[in-house]
């Protein structure tokens, strides 16, 4: 049966619903771990492996890029095939490839499964976001939204700590493979349960994949993402630029090709007249700026603390306590109490939070220098902290809050995708802000001043982008976003059924259909 309200209303139902969201949201974390969690690794996957550095480079790149190239053809998947069946199809590859990574036994079977990896997350996460949006009323989503920001801080923090712990411990002499074994019983669980308890949900017509736009979409971000990873450790040279603004023809060409696609039989990969949504386009510009911050600062500040001061990774991983608690804090109340009152205006005092506390963090380097210790960071932390919990929750629902439910999965795959380039494009921006300033005449007695002199500079840097991006969220919908606090769902009726093609492409849908 096909209804007019995804959302159930009351009693058993409601309950499942959010036993669903735990589900997924229990998925997403096992992705945000496993973006942190390798890198406190690598000292030991290389000793054991005896990997090389560049093989090192592709355990920890491969992953980053199979999971951008893979999310927006992911998030289109769950739109036409079931958001449900695909998201536990994500599920069960990114579990197998955990049980490969865990046992791989050269660094090439290990560069492989992190591959297959972050393929698999590509498939898995988008289905999180689409989902919540289909089946979950407007005036919830803030809360839901406030939730998935605690999550994100939380992942932060876990991460580098529970890899230094888990390295550290050795268990049952297994050395760095349990980062990756701990994935199986989260994985299984989510399958069992999510099989259970999740609603399927998919677009209220029939879609089509969109092959070539995938093969152009998919090769365009290639293009892009493979020189800015991977372009500092090479030394940038001619062909990285070159291909870079190859990927410029290949979008080019994917735009055209969707407009024609759109028009033959409305099923394109990306859904052009998303774009005409002012909350979605210019949040996807904002979300390209917040990336960049992402990418640039939590790279720098790592090598900062475990380089340049000669930190262990624990001492470095406890120090981020502070940030990711903050981050976690203030991600609920942002989206449940502030936004709903001050609409735009909390995303933009959480950039200039972030700004100032990067400031401050600059200033307790100059003062301190070399003999700064975790407390003096403790303040600068907060505030940054704080700053970024304002952002990252309600950030995506301003984004998605106007999308129609039909293109949720597509849009899900944009906002995400598009947040990796950011990120690749701040982790290539580091070569330039503090690598550049590194030098490369280091020795032991100018290690750590040089170190502190280049993450000064970059601090000065990330506050600058943060400004930018303060500025550019004046393009997002200055209103309290009614989409937040819409009034309560009508109950549900039946409707009838939805043609194979809709008269009118990107249209907002009015029905999920559940299988």
């Amino acid at each position: 049966m096909t209804t007019t309200n995804p959302q159930p209303a009351v009693g058993q139902t409601d309950r499942r619903r959010w036993i669903a969201l735990a589900i997924m949201m229990a998925a997403g974390f096992m992705d945000l771990l496993d973006v942190t969690i390798v890198n406190i690794a690598i000292p030991s996957i290389r000793g054991t492996l005896d990997a090389s550095a560049s093989q090192i480079q592709w355990i920890v790149a491969g992953y980053v890029l199979a999971f951008a190239v893979g999310l927006i053809t992911g998030g289109r998947l769950g739109d036409i095939y079931g958001r449900k069946r695909v998201f536990l199809l994500g599920v069960a590859g990114f579990t197998i490839a955990s049980a490969l990574c865990g046992l791989a036994t050269s660094a090439e079977m290990l560069v492989a499964s992190r591959i297959l990896q972050g393929a698999a997350a590509a498939v898995m996460v988008p289905q999180i976001l689409s989902t919540v949006h289909a089946t979950f009323p407007p005036q919830e989503r803030g809360k839901v939204f406030g939730m998935w920001g605690a999550i994100v801080g939380l992942g932060g923090l876990t991460g580098p700590l529970l890899g230094a712990l888990l390295t550290a411990w050795n268990v049952f002499d297994l050395a760095w493979r349990p980062i990756f074994l701990i994935n199986l019983p989260v994985g299984i669980a989510a399958l069992i349960l999510g099989a259970k308890y999740i609603t399927e949900t998919k677009a209220p017509y029939r879609l089509r994949l969109d092959l070539v736009g995938v093969l152009l979409g998919t090769l365009g971000l290639l293009m892009l993402l493979y020189p800015l990873t991977l372009g500092e450790e090479i030394g940038w040279p001619a062909w990285t630029f070159v291909l870079m603004a190859l990927s410029l023809v290949v979008f080019a060409g994917l735009v055209a090709y969707e407009r024609v696609k759109t028009r033959r039989d409305g099923s394109p990969l990306i859904e052009l007249s998303l774009f005409s949504v002012k909350s979605f386009s210019a949040g996807i510009v904002v979300q390209i700026a917040f990336g960049i911050v992402s990418g640039i600062f939590f790279l720098v500040w790592s090598l900062y603390m475990q380089v340049g001061l000669g930190w262990s990774v624990l001492q470095a991983g406890l120090t981020g306590i502070p940030f990711s608690l903050a981050t976690a804090a203030l991600a609920g109340v942002s989206v449940e109490k502030l936004v709903p009152r001050f609409g735009r205006k909390v995303l933009q005092a959480g950039a200039l939070i972030m700004a100032a506390g990067m400031l401050l963090y600059l200033g307790a380097t100059e003062l301190f220098g070399q003999e700064i210790t975790s407390w003096h960071m403790f303040l600068p932390l907060i505030v940054v902290g704080a700053g970024m919990g304002l952002i990252v929750a309600p950030l995506a629902n301003a984004v998605l809050g106007d999308v129609p439910v039909q293109h949720s999965g597509s849009a899900s795959g944009l906002i995400s995708t598009t947040q990796q380039m950011g990120m690749a494009l701040g982790l290539g921006l580091t070569s330039v802000f503090f690598f550049g300033v590194l030098g490369d005449q280091l020795t032991p007695a100018t290690l750590g001043p040089a170190f502190v002199a280049a993450f000064q500079n970059t601090l000065w840097w990330v506050a600058g982008i943060l400004v930018a991006t303060f500025l550019i969220m004046f393009a997002l919908p200055m209103r309290a976003m009614p989409q937040w606090i819409a009034p309560p769902p009508e109950p549900e009726t039946e409707a009838e059924p939805e043609p194979a093609v809709p008269e009118t492409v990107g249209k907002a849908a009015t029905a999920a259909e559940p299988v």
